[in-house]
């Protein structure tokens, strides 16, 4: 699983920023960090609570280009 940067409260926010245009990164935190997404991935948030889920589209650069659910 991966986190967005920045740290989202709702997934409703995520959407809306990427939407709204903004540049929403994807890392995944730990000793052994995967550097580079590109496809669909599962990302988690906020940061350490997990209340939501969402499968994304990322690009090479490893931003976010639509939320898929």
């Amino acid at each position: 699983m991966a986190y967005t940067d920045p740290d989202f409260k709702t997934k409703k926010a995520l959407r809306q920023a990427v939407l709204n245009g903004y540049e929403v990164k994807v890392f995944q935190p730990g000793p052994f960090p995967l550097t580079v997404y590109k496809g669909e991935v599962s990302v988690e948030g906020p940061h350490g609570d997990h209340k939501w889920y969402a499968r994304v589209r990322v690009n090479e650069h490893n931003l976010v280009t639509k939320v898929i659910e």
